[in-house]
């Protein structure tokens, strides 16, 4: 190729950058500024979905991308994919908020990390019975596995036919490279002060020792994710385990297994929790990231790149790094 191409395809790629950042300033210079608000307790920032009763409110979060915590805290395009910190400071303002009647969440993962979800099913559990707030869930294109994990606890579930949930289970996978080594040479030197301390190495042979430990470790997740199915669903734990061997479901599937309640989009959840809980004047609200400027490039970020990002992770922490049981669907 030459230079002259080159240049031609770095002016191109540069303006296709600038036209993103121009798109997401203008989109939020543009806003209605008073849309932007912030709670009572001068807690996270607002956007109002739906105007209404400020006393008397409904709060719609959003689960998008793989349930990971990165120990990312903030940034431009932090909310672009999913962020723990920020979702967990949404339960908590929510667990806060006394005008803050209802929860809606908006469930869109393929799952996640055991640890994480765990978090977020029990706060969600806290929520309820510490303060009584209903908890509707609507499922988007997807929630499975670590994203049915976290929806169990609501008290209706929503989905459309057409939803991909299921894949009730735990997963660890590890990548092994031990022939490929040895095929071209390659020596690699461990020093461990166990037996069991490189278990899994992606540079020895798998042992079936190491096998039998893992798989210890997945069948209690597998026993922890069973109870809260049972528990949320109120199923009997011998019929969940029937449903819960890994497969996936479509809404259809999910409605005839017991594992959702109704059919419906967001929208229908809203208007279904105002209707069971005498709020069709509520205020329907949606956090955002803090910081003023910052909240406004997320907001509009997120809504132009969706969960993307952590699709790519889920991707990434399948193939890399240290194996670990994740809630997670994995292609």
């Amino acid at each position: 190729m030459s230079a002259k191409r080159w240049i031609a395809l770095g002016i191109a790629a540069a303006l296709f950058a600038v036209s993103i950042i121009v798109n997401i300033a203008t989109t939020a210079l543009t806003m209605d500024f008073d849309q932007f608000t912030s709670s009572e307790n001068e807690g996270l920032p607002e956007v109002v979905m739906e105007p209404g009763s400020t006393s008397e409110r409904i709060a719609v979060i959003d689960l998008n991308g793989t349930i990971q915590d990165t120990g990312e805290q903030g940034g431009l395009l932090a909310g672009t994919g999913y962020n723990h910190t920020h979702f967990m400071n949404q339960l908590n303002q929510i667990k806060q908020d006394d005008t803050i009647k209802a929860v809606v969440l908006s469930v869109n993962t393929p799952g996640g990390g055991v640890v994480e979800s765990a978090q977020i099913h029990d706060k969600l559990l806290e929520i309820k019975e510490e303060t009584e707030k209903p908890i509707y869930v609507s499922m988007g294109a997807q929630a499975t596995s670590g994203g049915y994990y976290v929806s169990a606890p609501a008290d209706k579930i929503f989905a459309s036919k057409e939803t991909m949930t299921g894949s009730l289970g735990v997963i660890l996978q590890s990548l092994n490279f031990s022939r490929l080594a040895d095929e071209y040479g390659i020596e690699f030197v461990t020093v461990t002060s166990g037996e069991f301390k490189d278990m899994l190495s992606p540079t020895e042979e798998v042992r079936q020792e190491d096998l039998d430990i893992v798989q210890s470790i997945l069948d209690d997740s597998y026993n922890g994710f069973v109870e809260v199915i049972a528990n949320g669903r109120g199923l009997p734990e011998e019929r969940v385990r029937e449903i819960a061997d890994g497969r996936i479901y479509n809404g259809i599937q999910a409605l005839e297994l017991d594992l959702i309640d109704e059919f419906g989009y967001e929208e229908d959840v809203i208007a279904g929790v105002k209707e069971d809980f005498d709020l069709e004047n509520a205020q329907v609200i949606n956090y955002t990231m803090p910081n003023s400027w910052e909240s406004l490039f997320t907001f509009q970020a997120q809504k132009l790149f969706g969960g993307l990002e952590g699709q790519v992770f889920s991707e990434l922490v399948n193939k890399v790094g240290g194996p670990r049981p994740m809630y997670l669907y994995a292609e």
